[in-house]
């Protein structure tokens, strides 16, 4: 059976397949944790994969492993039951408008997080998708990314790992496209070479930052296509350069646009859709 295929004929007693060790290096005989394996296949997200683990939801060459913290090599093949899949399909991805004033997760410092806004009443009316809204979906719904509280644009919350480790996993490379107004800090017209700079060549935190692409779209707006997300790095970026930021929108994330989604509502994310 092929790797991440459902298993329909689940039965067996749950063995172990190598004892979890204590943390440290890389073992030595090249095995990892089954969470990560099924993380590094796609199958589920490492927190997902604990789950059903514990459940009883993943085989290993045929046979159920439930003990968290198992291990496995990479040559092993690991498949999981049909509830999982079923389970998966379930969870919902939700695209959000976010307005200023709004924190992307948890509330901080007497500002509400951004999911808060996720109600039937603030649901687009032209949502393309046919969803039945549901209260379940509100539950374990996480942002996969983060927008300053005065940023606004395309906000990612959702109850899926798929999706969450496509945009903010640790080997994630998705593209996020920002639209930035900004003013010369110093009353100077950015330099070609302060424009190079923001495309490659600053670092933030004693780390070099990955390219990026930066062009300017209009006489006081400039857009940014990034690869990673350090924490308030556009309006650092543009710090060190001599600009100020009067304005932050996400516009795109991967291959799903922001589009016409209006500032405090939301929508679905479709099943014919992909950040990739």
């Amino acid at each position: 059976m092929a790797a991440g295929t459902p298993n329909t004929a689940f039965s067996g007693r749950p063995r172990k397949i190598v004892a979890p060790p204590a943390e440290g290096p890389a073992h030595p005989d090249g095995s990892l944790r089954l969470s990560k394996r099924m993380s590094e296949l796609g199958l589920a997200s490492r927190r997902e994969a604990d789950e059903w683990i514990a459940k009883g939801w993943v085989r290993v060459d045929g046979e159920v492993v439930a003990e968290l913290g198992a291990r496995v090599l990479p040559t092993q093949q690991v498949t999981i039951d049909k509830r999982a899949r079923t389970q998966q399909a379930q969870r919902v991805t939700v695209l959000l408008n976010k307005p200023v004033g709004y924190v992307s997760g948890q509330a901080e410092d007497g500002y509400e997080p951004a999911y808060v806004l996720v109600t039937p009443p603030n649901r687009w009316a032209d949502d393309p998708t046919d969803f039945a809204f549901q209260r379940e979906h509100i539950r374990h719904l996480a942002p996969a990314g983060r927008l300053d509280i005065d940023s606004v644009g395309l906000l990612v919350l959702t109850q899926d790992g798929r999706v969450a480790k496509q945009l903010i996993g640790e080997n994630s490379t998705m593209e996020k496209e920002y639209l930035v107004r900004v003013a010369p800090a110093e009353g100077e017209r950015l330099s070609a070479d302060g424009l190079r700079l923001l495309n490659h060549g600053l670092e933030l935190d004693g780390e070099a930052l990955k390219p990026a692409r930066v062009e300017w779209v209009n006489d006081d707006q400039l857009r940014f296509v990034l690869v990673e997300g350090k924490k308030r790095q556009i309006r650092r970026m543009c710090e060190a350069v001599g600009l100020k930021v009067t304005g932050l929108k996400r516009v795109r994330i991967g291959r799903v646009m922001l589009g016409d989604l209006p500032p405090g509502q939301w929508r679905y994310l479709g099943a014919d859709e992909s950040f990739v």
